[in-house]
């Protein structure tokens, strides 16, 4: 049974802080400083270095790929797009070596600049690299320097025979809209679907209608070449057709599902025409999409949230807190998110008293399953585990890629505001929640960047409102103007924020509530690892 693992979380105290401790307990510190080895680990799970190696090896004359083999004799071409792709293509290069014959990836403005100023230099091409690198995409946002990139990339493939091997890889960014759309246009709809809270599976839905490329468009260009595509998730579930749109996964669009996106938004009306005509002509133009070449196309799936998770999930037991993964494709707005992480912490705290949890807390938990994305078998599991471990550390684990819906001018990003909102629910159930009782909630962006800030998100525990308003911040201020990032530089001197810089990777979001041990909170900290 699941309650056989619980135990006393372990720990080491802090002997100091840099600054005052104020109200918190060094309990609750030590609670951040697991909580931050956790991410951390999720972090490392899923960097490009750990995925390729994972996945890619070259065995004599043979490169074997999750398990398949295929036989590079100099003919390898490498194409890539995205956050994460500049250490992939560094990495696939060290184990390619002369096997490459070129390659083109596109990676997002900045980013080799920020690479080696973090230090991490294992991520960035030598400068006698096969590869050419092609920045663009500033604020995330496609942009001339990104289509010029993609276009790069187009004729590269295009180039190709079927004596030829084309290794693809990467998360997003490929930006190639279908004539007549223009790169402002796209760009315009784009920035109206995300501001109205679209779902990255609603914007990625509708940039595989406009794109010439994505859609298992690259697969097509690249014909008749053999494609092996290494893929990087940062979509809930892993579906490969939506992950940047699916360049290399034939996917025809839907077009009546497209139109439902633009009308759910209230984007129909104001379409420009040449958007509408891609759009009217899916239906014929999109009939056998993706055909040509499907046979010579192997897409498989390096790294994930859940990869990340299982990773976070082993560290977590490393200090004495039972694991609990979630789910790995929580989604909706952050609001609904915040109350389901309340309301399980609630049921934990009731599930250590004798009179057990009340049926109130497990029909309203069980009632949010469809606002977040999480089906039911999955709340219950967890439900299971927080009575089962009654009065024992846990660790609950959940990623996924929640939605904020903008309605002021601050700046933040969705981990940073998750986690305030958690800290506002977790105030409103002070009451019910027991002395001896530790709670911290994290919330971060495996990217190491939360919206347009140089924060990857945030801590929150029951303390936050209080240690807050007597610093004269009123939270709900800052949400009422997606504030977030403000918020937590202002309080306590931004201690909360977490700060990793740029990882390099991508794969969502990782949350995690840690709930310390009924032991622990009374004093008798274990030592890390021990039950």
């Amino acid at each position: 049974m699941a309650s056989g693992l619980c135990g006393a979380a372990g720990s080491v105290l802090l002997s100091s802080a840099p600054w005052g401790l104020g109200g918190r307990s060094r309990r609750m510190m030590t609670l951040w400083t697991q909580g931050r080895e956790v991410f951390s680990a999720a972090v490392s799970a899923v960097l490009p270095e750990n995925m390729m190696r994972g996945s890619l090896a070259l065995l004599g004359e043979r490169l074997l790929v999750d398990g398949r083999s295929f036989a590079p004799t100099g003919n390898v071409h490498l194409v890539g797009f995205g956050k994460a792709v500049l250490g992939m293509a560094a990495a696939a290069e060290r184990i390619l070596g002369d096997h490459l014959v070129r390659g083109v990836v596109s990676v997002p403005h900045g980013i080799q600049e920020a690479l080696r100023q973090a230090g991490k230099g294992e991520m960035l091409l030598g400068p006698d690299s096969r590869i050419t690198v092609l920045e663009g995409a500033r604020h995330n946002l496609p942009d001339r320097d990104a289509m010029e990139a993609a276009t790069a990339i187009r004729e590269l493939a295009s180039g190709l025979t079927e004596q030829d091997l084309l290794l693809g890889g990467g998360s997003a960014l490929l930006p190639a809209p279908t004539p007549p759309i223009t790169l402002g246009e796209k760009q315009s709809l784009t920035r109206q679907l995300a501001a109205r809270g679209a779902t990255i599976q609603e914007l990625n839905t509708l940039r595989k209608a406009l794109s010439q490329l994505k859609g298992g468009g690259l697969a097509r260009c690249a014909h008749p070449a053999q494609v092996v595509s290494l893929i990087l998730s940062d979509v809930i579930a892993d579906p490969p057709e939506l992950i940047a749109s699916g360049p290399t996964v034939p996917s025809p669009a839907d077009p009546g599902e497209c139109w439902a996106i633009l009308e759910k938004y209230g984007l129909r009306s104001s379409l420009p025409q040449s958007v509408r005509d891609v759009l009217s002509g899916l239906g014929s133009a999109g009939t056998g999409q993706g055909q040509a070449g499907s046979g010579l196309v192997h897409n498989t799936i390096i790294g994930s949230n859940a990869l990340a998770l299982e990773a976070a999930s082993a560290r977590a037991r490393e200090l004495g807190f039972l694991p609990v993964v979630l789910s790995p494709a929580v989604c909706g707005e952050v609001q609904a998110v915040s109350r389901l992480y309340g309301l399980l912490v609630r049921f934990a705290s009731q599930a250590r008293s004798e009179e057990g949890a009340e049926g109130s807390l497990r029909e309203a938990i069980l009632g949010m399953g469809p606002e977040v994305g999480v089906p039911d078998r999955d709340l219950l599991h967890t439900l299971k585990v927080l009575e089962e471990c009654r009065g024992g550390a846990l660790c609950l684990l959940s990623g996924g890629e929640p939605t904020v819906q903008l309605r002021g001018k601050g700046k933040g990003g969705r981990n940073q505001e998750l986690a305030l909102r958690v800290a506002v629910e977790l105030a409103q159930g002070g009451s019910s929640l027991p002395a001896p009782l530790g709670v911290a909630f994290l919330s971060g962006g495996t990217d190491g960047q939360d919206g347009p800030t140089d924060a990857a998100g945030a801590i929150a525990d029951p303390l936050l409102v209080s240690e807050a308003r007597e610093q004269g911040l009123d939270p709900a201020e800052f949400l009422d103007n997606n504030d977030s990032y403000t918020f937590f530089t202002r309080l306590s001197r931004g201690d909360r924020l977490i700060r990793t810089g740029l990882t390099g990777t991508n794969v969502m979001d990782v949350h995690l509530v840690l709930i310390q041990g009924e032991e622990a909170g009374s004093g008798a900290h274990a030592a890390a690892g021990s039950s």
